[in-house]
């Protein structure tokens, strides 16, 4: 190996490679079902999406946010690792840091559903929930 100082040339490229969304909810629960239902709303065009199958998910995390960005990662699973459309989704218990919900969900059937987007991951960055006087809000970042 010799002594000679390498120069790497490169440029630095921040591409716009994200999707936000700013949801509101009346309360906590309502606010978990809609950011999950917008969630899926940017996947694929859900007026042919039926709901044939019924599953139970449970979730918990170490703050509101963490909640929201763990929550939102599960239903990103079912469609990345299962191929299943979400299109109903009922909080039915939610309190500190934790929800139990039922969603209802369609396999994915190309001659029937017409993809949106490819939402590869939900992210931490600018991740916010808040309670404005008006009820609850979150903005979450996707990674497309």
């Amino acid at each position: 190996m010799t002594d000679v100082k390498r120069t790497v040339t490169y440029k630095r490229i921040d591409p716009t490679a994200d999707c936000g969304i700013q949801v509101s909810g009346r309360d906590l629960k309502q606010l978990f079902e809609n950011a999950g239902l917008a969630l899926f709303d940017l996947i694929a065009d859900n007026t042919q999406v039926e709901s044939c199958l019924e599953y139970s998910v449970h979730v918990s995390g170490a703050d509101w946010a963490d909640l929201m960005v763990n929550w939102l990662r599960e239903l990103l699973y079912f469609w990345s690792g299962k191929e299943l459309l979400i299109n109903e989704i009922e909080v039915t218990e939610i309190f500190e840091y934790q929800l139990t919900a039922r969603i209802r969900a369609d396999d994915y059937d190309s001659n029937r559903h017409r993809l949106n987007h490819e939402i590869k991951a939900v992210t931490y960055h600018r991740i916010q929930v808040t309670n404005p006087p008006t009820g609850w809000e979150v903005i979450v970042i996707f990674d497309v």
